[in-house]
Formats: structure tokens, C-alpha cells, sequence
């Protein structure tokens, strides 16, 4: 490599150094979950791996700290904001299923996030079952989004048939869905 002199390394740019962790207790912790919960509903799972990504970077600063603890620390400070309703697996899928639906996403995609999450499929079912779900509103929805299919001007509907199917299969809809969005005719307003 290159050797360089004092005078040379001095005028190299430096990058800040990062502030160490503050030390993980279970206070902490709770205090950690409780600040992501007021922003941002979550389910169990992901809390937990949000809790789970905190104790490792501690961890990795200071390998001597037991960090089986602080995962006991964690699975009590969930059973607890599951007790205080805090957390609840049931109404995390119902507000995401509510928030997908309304941005025109396919059922498909749907359970893939939810099951990222750590929603089971028995949850999710319920939750799919109890919003209105009609793939072709949702796939209409979404061409009109994107302005493709009906949503093209008539003169390059043809041309551009093939990248609109790629589009609407690749976002979830079944084939039979996309044929029946791209056959669909929008009337003028």
C-alpha cells in the first residue's frame, strides 16, 4: 500500500467516532420499546427484533456483557406491553391490511409482509376476510396509479401490453386478473 508521513495522515479526512452505546439495562430496554411503540405500531416479533438488534450492537462493543440476559429482559418487557395491550398481533395485521388495501396491493403481497412480521397465517386470513377485498378494484386501483393499461392513452395500449402485464403480475394479481385490467375500458369522465 502507500506509506504516508505524519504531515500526509494528518491532512487526511477523519471520520467522527461514534458515540459508544449506552449501557443496556432492563429500564432501558423498556424505555427503547416503549419510544418505537409511540411511533410506530408494531407486532410482537418485530418489536422483538427491534430489541434484539439493540442488545447485539451493545453487545459487540463490549463482548464481556451477558447478552442471554437482556434477552430475557426483552421476551418480559413483551409479555408485558402484550398484557397492557401495548402490543397486539391482531390489530397490527387489521391496520396493515387496512393500509395496503387503500394503496391497491394484491392479497399476495399482502400476507408477504405480514408474515415478515411475525403475523401467522390464521391472523392474517382473519384480517383479509374482515376488510373487502376484490382483486380487480385493487388491480384497477393500482394500473390507474401507475397510469398503464386502461389508464394509457388508447394509441400506445397495444404497444406497451406486455411491460403492463410484467407490472401488474410482479406487484401479486394473478394472470386472469391482469388479462381482465388490461381488457378493462375506462369510460371518460
Amino acid at each position: 500500500m502507500f506509506d504516508l508521513n505524519e504531515e500526509e495522515t494528518a491532512a487526511l479526512p477523519r471520520r467522527p467516532h461514534r458515540k459508544p452505546q449506552k449501557k443496556i439495562t432492563p429500564q432501558r430496554l423498556k424505555n427503547i420499546g416503549l419510544y418505537y411503540l409511540k411511533r410506530y405500531e408494531s407486532s410482537v416479533d418485530n418489536l422483538r427484533a427491534v430489541l434484539h438488534r439493540r442488545i447485539d450492537a451493545y453487545a459487540r462493543e463490549n463482548p464481556e456483557w451477558n447478552r442471554s440476559e437482556a434477552y430475557q429482559w426483552a421476551e418480559d418487557i413483551l409479555t408485558e406491553f402484550e398484557r397492557l395491550h401495548y402490543l397486539d398481533d391482531n390489530r397490527f395485521a387489521e391496520i396493515k391490511v387496512r393500509s395496503y388495501l387503500s394503496a391497491g396491493k394484491p392479497a399476495r403481497y399482502i400476507q408477504n409482509k405480514l408474515r415478515a412480521k411475525g403475523i401467522d397465517d390464521a391472523q392474517i386470513t382473519s384480517a383479509l376476510s374482515a376488510q373487502e377485498y376484490n382483486p380487480l378494484k385493487m388491480a384497477l386501483k393500482l394500473a390507474k396509479r401507475k397510469k398503464i393499461g386502461p389508464y394509457r392513452p388508447q394509441e400506445t395500449r397495444r404497444e406497451f401490453r406486455q411491460k403492463d402485464i410484467g407490472t401488474l403480475v410482479r406487484a401479486g394479481f394473478d394472470y386472469d386478473t391482469v388479462c381482465e385490467v388490461l381488457d378493462f375500458v375506462v369510460e371518460e369522465e
